[in-house]
């Protein structure tokens, strides 16, 4: 019983990207983001429920991958910062980008999307993982921190 007190499970991280660096798509202004993502949004969903999502990138601000972080109801999802940075931290992202959607067709910031993105800022400056934008999509549009200088 003792030997197993000193037991513990085995962590092993990788990372497996299917395309050549050059080969990945380069991600440099809001409109190139808005439509990266939603190319790869469930056009069923987005106004529906609202997910929240990250574009993990690399230093040239080309895209990695598009990771899903959470779904919720037809007016919140959780983002947790934890979950948002180690998916980061595995991908040896430099940047990503936030996004989440608006199912009532209004892209315009909540109060509590302002302080979750300057909450994750924060965090993305500690861990050298910079919050490149945060993008708001509805169906026919979208918001930018970045566009809005509000990042």
């Amino acid at each position: 019983m003792e030997n197993s007190l000193y037991q513990l499970a085995e962590i092993e991280i990788s990372y497996r990207p299917k395309f050549k660096a050059m080969e990945r798509p380069q991600i440099d202004s809001s409109d190139k983001a808005y439509h990266a993502l939603v190319n790869n949004w469930s056009q069923d969903r987005i106004n529906l429920i609202e997910e929240f999502k990250i574009i993990l990138l690399n230093r040239r601000n080309r895209g990695l991958g598009i990771v899903n972080i959470s779904q919720g109801g037809m007016s919140q999802t959780m983002a947790d910062p934890k979950i948002i940075f180690a998916v980061a931290l595995k991908a040896c992202a430099s940047g990503i980008i936030l996004s989440h959607n608006h199912p009532s067709g209004d892209p315009a910031p909540s109060d509590a999307d302002i302080k979750l993105t300057r909450k994750l800022s924060e965090v993305g400056a500690l861990l050298d993982i910079k919050v490149l934008d945060h993008i708001i999509l509805c169906s026919d549009g979208y918001f930018s921190f970045l566009d809005k200088i509000m990042l």
